[in-house]
């Protein structure tokens, strides 16, 4: 009897301990399996281009498959360095961006297309009459800078009519005005982006034409680059969070109003200008897809098409790469589905 008295008792306390470490009228709740924090360095300037991450976020896809996501708005050349070195986990960088950074020791991998179409293009007003590269040859091009994506692609697109920016008038637009140099005639064509200034002249009433480099020299577009200290360290949250972006983008593609309802949520000041941003938005979503991802997956990687952006990029003039450079040295599929 004594025995049963004590069992008693000893039930009796361990009710109460329990009782007081619950928050009055709950009971207690076995321990969740905390989150794994995630950063993730987005383009510059916040943008519905980047639709498919702020969906995936509020529709709860992140936090399902266990990450606590943070988004971070940097420029590609930053974000390249940040990856490398861990301070954001994962990034959103421009292949020609990782190919020379590679090639300069920063430890980053690409894991996952999401432009499978180069988005930088030449533009032009429809009445200048440019609709093949060697209708450039002799003419005013305007651009940012002799540097960056827009550049190699105009080298590229130069190349496949056996021209150099030496058979065009470069004129430079540091402060990003070309668009509007094109609409005042004050230069004959532009580099830019394809669901960007494109998308503005046109929804003000100017007409455009595009020269897109894909079939003359297949360039990586902007994916998501990890460092490879940190592939090691959280693989398993990194491939669920490309799993997560994957099917986010496939949704947004099926639904771009959806896109542009969770981008405006995300960055309240794209407000006021709908018609605008869902029009930049389905001409983003236009190179989510190429050819290669059609058949192989959205999010894949193009081997061959790196390995002949590499090829090309050593042959500028500017040295871009410090020293050879190799597929598997600047791509990683193990994160795709």
């Amino acid at each position: 009897m004594r025995n049963a008295a004590l069992s008693c008792v000893l039930v009796g306390l361990i009710a109460l301990v329990v009782g007081c470490s619950s928050t009055p009228g709950q009971t207690a709740t076995p321990t969740q399996t905390p989150l794994t924090k995630l950063t993730v360095g987005l383009g510059y300037i916040p943008s519905v281009q980047f639709a498919q991450f702020y969906y995936a976020q509020q529709q709860g896809y992140y936090r399902a498959a266990g990450l606590d996501v943070t988004f971070q708005n940097k420029n590609d050349p930053d974000l390249v360095t940040l990856v490398g070195q861990g301070s954001i986990d994962v990034g959103v960088a421009d292949g020609t961006s990782v190919i020379p950074a590679v090639s300069q020791g920063i430890p980053i991998t690409y894991v996952t297309t999401l432009y499978g179409l180069f988005p930088n293009v030449v533009f032009a007003k429809a009445s200048a009459n440019i609709t093949a590269v060697a209708d450039l040859k002799g003419r005013k091009v305007g651009t940012p800078g002799r540097y960056g994506s827009s550049w190699i692609m105009l080298e590229a697109l130069l190349a496949s009519a056996r021209m150099t920016p030496s058979d065009v008038q470069v004129v430079l637009y540091p402060d990003y005005g070309q668009a509007v140099a094109v609409q005042q005639g004050a230069v004959d064509a532009a580099t830019g982006f394809t669901n960007n200034e494109p998308i503005q002249l046109q929804l003000d009433g100017t007409p455009t034409t595009e020269l897109h480099v894909d079939q003359a020299t297949p360039l990586p577009g902007p994916g998501l680059i990890v460092g490879t200290a940190t592939l090691a360290a959280k693989h398993d949250a990194l491939k669920a969070f490309v799993a997560a972006t994957l099917r986010a983008m496939n949704e947004v593609m099926a639904d771009p109003q959806a896109g542009l309802t969770a981008s405006i949520a995300a960055q309240p000041t794209l407000a006021g200008s709908d018609a605008t941003q869902l029009a930049i938005l389905q001409a983003t979503i236009a190179t989510w897809q190429s050819p290669y991802t059609q058949a192989h997956g959205l999010g894949a990687i193009d081997r061959g098409a790196w390995g002949r952006s590499i090829a090309f990029m050593q042959t500028l003039p500017e040295k871009l790469l410090a020293g050879p450079v190799t597929v598997d040295q600047v791509v990683n599929e193990g994160l795709l589905p």
